[in-house]
């Protein structure tokens, strides 16, 4: 059962697909893993952004394929081994070395975490660096702080100063690298771009602290992306394909374009995931100097099967200073694998192609695939830089799930 893919070709055969199966990744957003041991209701529920439906398993669908075929060799299964034999196997390794495997084959150098989401016990920054033998930063979720405020107590007229302090607090942790917000769950990016005035956040504030709940507040909304300006680190926005919670026709990123007009030359915004979104993102990025953007979480669900798409549409207009790689792995540390993988490939598949066509040459090639794999995000998060044996290229790559069998 062993053997390379079959439907793209493996590292070695074209230069581009081996720089970037040398690569050591830059993760600029993911999530902690799971340290519970899962059963096949947990695992499945971690499996979709949907639900597990009766007589509708997430086993099948498209993650679910990718997983039993790209994740199962990882854990010495045949390719597309059945959920039963998938599941008793991932329990009879155990977590830690689940996760050891998974991380460790994805070859991701360093791994950028937001610690803002916790509805299950996941692992910490530094527990997911130990086990891909790299380095952790975290990003700061900015609804979780102001949720913790109003959690603690205070009154209307000092919210706004009081969530500015614990904000500032946040960011002054040690590793801290960026700030990120779930507008895009909240509220939607249809909101009115200007700074809300200092009566407008009090009176909103005394609404939100009255009824309770998450931070769903449109003036509230506004002023935390205000405040994350003002802390002038990086910000994250989830943007496009996400959970029930989502508004779809809400959560494209032009509507946020006034906005972005307001806030020229402040701080780097960072567009997660996009889809189906990538073009309008891709439009973003190359009219406005602060923009940037990634298709993370679209790719460990689309797989390496549709990766390769997925980034071309992202790639049409981009500039390729302006591209990052993200997993937005959560709960399953075979998202860290799918994620990498599918990148790789897909990536690959397209830069490859341009360069056998004449329209990229292989230098400009190999210096996309440093940038998108890595180098843009240590720029932009002010990054060390890699060893040298860990740049594009070099002879050094991480296992393939089938060289694991």
């Amino acid at each position: 059962m062993s053997g390379r893919p079959q439907h793209t070709p493996g590292p070695g055969t074209h230069p581009v697909h081996e720089a970037l199966a040398a690569a050591r990744l830059v993760d600029h957003h993911c999530h902690g893993v799971v340290t519970d041991p899962l059963d096949l209701q947990g695992f499945e529920s971690l499996l979709t952004e949907g639900a597990a439906w009766p007589g509708i398993s997430p086993f099948d669908s498209p993650v679910g394929v990718a997983v039993r075929r790209h994740c199962a060799p990882v854990l010495d299964l045949p390719r597309h081994a059945s959920p039963e034999d998938y599941l008793a196997r991932r329990a009879e390794l155990g977590v830690r070395e689940v996760d050891r495997r998974f991380l460790t084959a994805a070859g991701t150098d360093v791994l950028c975490v937001d610690t803002g989401y916790l509805p299950e016990r996941l692992s910490t920054p530094a527990q997911l660096a130990e086990a891909a033998g790299g380095t952790a930063y975290e990003v700061v979720r900015l609804e979780s702080v102001a949720e913790a405020v109003a959690a603690q107590g205070v009154e209307a007229r000092s919210y706004a100063d009081v969530f500015r302090a614990a904000a500032l607090e946040a960011v002054g942790r040690p590793g801290v690298v960026a700030v990120k917000s779930v507008a895009a769950y909240r509220t939607g990016f249809d909101l009115d771009p200007a700074r809300p005035t200092e009566q407008e956040v009090t009176r909103a504030a005394g609404e939100w602290l009255a009824r309770g709940g998450r931070l769903a507040d449109p003036v509230l909304v506004r002023h935390l992306l205000w405040t994350a300006v003002d802390l002038g680190l990086p910000l994250q926005l989830h943007t496009g394909f996400g959970d029930s919670d989502i508004r779809m026709h809400r959560v494209d990123p032009t509507l946020l374009t006034d906005w972005l007009h307001l806030t020229a030359g402040t701080v780097p915004v960072l567009l997660l995931h996009c889809w189906p979104y990538q073009r309008q993102a891709a439009y973003l990025a190359a009219v406005f100097e602060q923009v940037y953007l990634d298709v993370g979480l679209t790719l460990h669900h689309v797989g390496p099967a549709r990766s390769r798409a997925i980034l071309a549409e992202a790639l049409e207009i981009t500039p390729f200073r302006k591209l990052l790689y993200s997993s937005d792995a959560y709960g399953l540390a075979e998202f860290h694998l799918l994620g990498a993988l599918s990148f790789r490939q897909g990536l690959g598949a397209l830069l490859q192609e341009r360069v056998d066509a004449d329209e990229l040459s292989l230098p400009d090639a190999l210096r996309v695939a440093a940038w998108t794999s890595g180098d843009n995000a240590r720029r932009l998060y002010g990054l060390p830089a890699p060893a040298p044996s860990h740049q594009a290229g070099a002879t050094e790559r991480p296992p393939s799930p089938e060289s694991m069998i």
